[in-house]
């Protein structure tokens, strides 16, 4: 076999809800920036899944508009990167069919025939992307467009894609006759309960019924034929089975909730997962959520399609929506399976890093608009950043090294994955994949404060290999034996989570909060890029004098008025431009873990029956201490020097931040007395506006959603335990 080879996927998805059409390519912005191409070309990939969608390029459904197409494809070529042309990709065409139109398959065969006689050069094509899927969701469950729950027209919506398929394929062949169908769907597998083994078979069998239906399987001694042809659809079958068109390429897509299980014993999982069929209900949850040890993921789906197909295979979209370093895992787990079954004999000739530019709204399975989620680039202010997967799938061919945490098994393969009661299953293992070697620990300095025990927290959590050390071991007064101890330690990266943060003492002693905060600080990211380790250091926004009336941005010079900010700005002066060193400013950070802090504060004092006194002429940008460590977290794996903010969507003065806390704690907002600063009698003056906005990162929560998960931590934290 040829080596194994890397391709890419933009997410191209249009889809179509009662709200009209969706299209990711104008939410990532792709279609206005035409530089992505050279973006991806170089990542080295040998082949690109790029559209050419029908809803996009005919619109009306009767005139081609060619213009952005023509531009990038013959970007493409100039760069050398081989396009495999889609379609249809979750859609139902232009808005004058679907995909229970009896018109949609001839529709799709004339738009494929103008598309192939305008780029005969085209080799690879999906004229349409999971079709089995689009159908589920668009014609059994009614998620999208047009909306029918019927098994009837369900199989109706399969067979008009593939048909659809089919018509495309030769039309394309007529001008290219050596044209390849890289075929794509997600395969799973169901697990169950003996109670509902039937169910499980059947899901197990219709998974394969769209690549059944192309490879000309699909005859009267199928299992599948006589349902079908109970829906008045076995004249179409047999002439399908007459002239079937099979993939050229079968092309997998597997995600951590492709395999699932089904449980009669609705009283073991939340209502949420509950549904069923027309006999009996049952709870359909994730597999990996339930099975120990958890089922064999993609490599069993790759070989489970070898075996039955013995057809070229592609893993043909490899995408995590989790945290960097489960990302990473993931693709590199996906790599490995695929170079670790080529070694039985299965022919995976490539494995596509799938959403390049990230996705939106898959969380909300694109049925109204929801969260974005970063992938190989992060698009969300608008301008590509390459993430820590860039730089993992562009050295997986070569054999590169890896990041350390990429070495820590996925949460997939960790206990803590089993959210209901497990059930033992005799998985095979995946094998094969990397791992091995000792882990080179995060090291996180501030052991004793807010920031250090919520890093400590959430790489628990991560299955980020860490150490939390406090002053006896990293002493940021005592900078000349810091390179001793990083040398010692041997971390891959440092978070400085210590440091001076008492703003109104600061006055009095400015020396020994500039010796912590500057010097130290300054000390330890240099030690730090000198040995080739990632730093992170904190900044705040008190750096600037607040006489603005917009939030701040990177590039706003400091302007400080107290001694902590002109402390934290010396220390960016000194460590943003080292190499691998990151500053983060951030403001106002609060979290139920900690005591001390500001909403702390205001729960504390309007449970004991008291009002609280809150600034109303100063303005600040509130962040949420789990979201904010989550978001710098990504940002060290990722790479991302210099100075960056990261803070809420909202800015606002502190009487309203602690009137929002006190509505969501379900207490009086009466309560919360507003005045004025100079009434409050502080040591340190405070700018009057201290709004934090970025150039260069997403933002963190909106301050009402992050008040409502505190609301509930906090809930969670003081809820009485029941005796033992």
């Amino acid at each position: 076999m040829d080596d194994l080879q890397l391709w890419g996927g933009v997410e191209c998805t249009v889809n179509r809800t009662a709200a009209g059409f969706g299209d990711q390519v104008r939410l990532s912005g792709h279609h206005d920036r035409i530089a992505d191409l050279d973006l991806f070309a170089q990542m080295g990939l040998a082949a690109l899944r790029y559209p050419i969608v029908w809803e996009r390029v005919m619109p009306d459904g009767v005139t081609p508009d060619w213009a952005w197409t023509d531009a990038r494809l013959d970007r493409l070529r100039t760069l050398g990167t081989r396009p495999i042309a889609g379609l249809v990709h979750h859609g139902s065409g232009p808005a004058h069919t679907h995909l229970l139109d009896d018109g949609f398959a001839s529709g799709l065969g004339d738009y494929a025939a103008q598309v192939a006689a305008r780029y005969p050069w085209i080799e690879d094509w999906t004229p349409v992307n999971e079709p089995l899927t689009t159908a589920r969701f668009a014609a059994l469950y009614g998620h999208w467009y047009p909306h029918a729950r019927d098994e009837g027209l369900f199989w109706r919506a399969l067979l008009n894609q593939v048909d659809g398929t089919r018509h495309a394929m030769r039309a394309i062949r007529h001008v290219q006759p050596t044209a390849r169908l890289i075929q794509t769907d997600d395969l799973g597998r169901t697990y169950a309960t003996a109670v509902l083994g039937e169910q499980a078979a059947f899901d197990n069998l219709r998974r394969w019924a769209g690549w059944d239906l192309l490879f000309g399987r699909v005859t009267p001694h199928h299992p599948l034929w006589q349902r079908l042809a109970g829906y008045g659809l076995g004249d179409r079958l047999r002439a399908i089975a007459d002239d079937p068109c099979p993939p050229d390429v079968v092309g997998v897509n597997h995600y951590l909730t492709s395999d699932r299980f089904l449980d009669h014993r609705l009283q073991r999982y939340p209502a949420h997962t509950h549904g069923g069929n027309t006999r009996r209900a049952y709870a359909d949850v994730e597999a990996v959520r339930v099975l120990d040890p958890p089922p064999p993921g993609l490599a069993g789906a790759l070989r489970e399609a070898w075996q039955r197909y013995g057809t070229p295979l592609a893993v043909t979209e490899v995408h995590n929506g989790c945290t960097r370093e489960e990302q990473l895992r993931w693709a590199a787990e996906a790599w490995d399976s695929c170079t670790a079954l080529r070694a039985e004999g299965v022919e995976v000739r490539a494995v596509t890093a799938w959403s390049l530019l990230g996705s939106h709204g898959w969380d909300t399975l694109l049925t109204r608009p929801g969260a974005y989620e970063p992938g190989v680039f992060d698009v969300a202010t608008g301008v590509p950043r390459a993430t820590a997967l860039a730089g993992l799938w562009q050295g997986l061919p070569v054999e590169a090294a890896r990041h350390p945490v990429v070495r820590a098994a996925g949460w997939w393969r960790r206990p803590d994955r089993l959210s209901y009661p497990p059930l033992p299953h005799p998985a095979r293992s995946p094998g094969g994949l990397r791992g091995e070697g000792v882990d080179r620990p995060l090291l996180i300095c501030g052991a004793t404060g807010t920031l250090g025990r919520a890093f400590a927290r959430a790489c628990q959590r991560r299955g980020i290999v860490h150490r939390l050390v406090g002053r006896e071991t990293i002493d940021l007064e005592r900078p000349a034996v810091i390179a001793a101890t990083l040398g010692a330690l041997r971390p891959w990266g440092v978070v400085n989570a210590a440091g001076w943060v008492r703003v109104d003492e600061a006055e009095a002693e400015e020396a020994a909060c500039h010796r912590v905060n500057a010097v130290g600080a300054i000390a330890l990211a240099r030690a730090c890029a000198d040995a080739g380790i990632a730093s992170l250091g904190f900044s705040s926004d008190l750096v600037f004098d607040g006489d603005g009336a917009r939030p701040h941005v990177e590039a706003d010079p400091p302007a400080p008025c107290n001694a902590y900010g002109r402390s934290k700005a010396a220390m960016e002066a000194g460590c943003a431009a080292l190499p691998g060193a990151l500053v983060i400013r951030t403001a106002a950070f609060f979290s139920a873990d900690d005591p001390h802090n500001f909403a702390m504060a205001v729960a504390d004092t309007l449970a004991a029956g008291h009002p609280f006194r809150a600034a109303a002429d100063q303005m600040v940008t509130p962040s949420f201490v789990p979201a904010l460590v989550d978001a710098a977290l990504d940002l060290l794996i990722d790479g991302m020097g210099g100075i960056c903010h990261l803070a809420g969507t909202d800015t606002v003065s502190w009487s309203d931040f602690a009137t929002r806390v006190a509505v969501s704690l379900g207490h009086d907002p009466c309560a919360i007395e507003a005045v004025p600063t100079a009434s409050l009698r502080l040591a340190a003056p405070r700018p009057r506006y201290a709004g934090l906005a970025s150039t260069r990162c997403a933002p963190l929560l909106p301050l009402d959603d992050a008040i409502a998960r505190f609301a509930r931590d906090l809930g969670e934290r003081r809820r009485p335990r029941r005796a033992a």
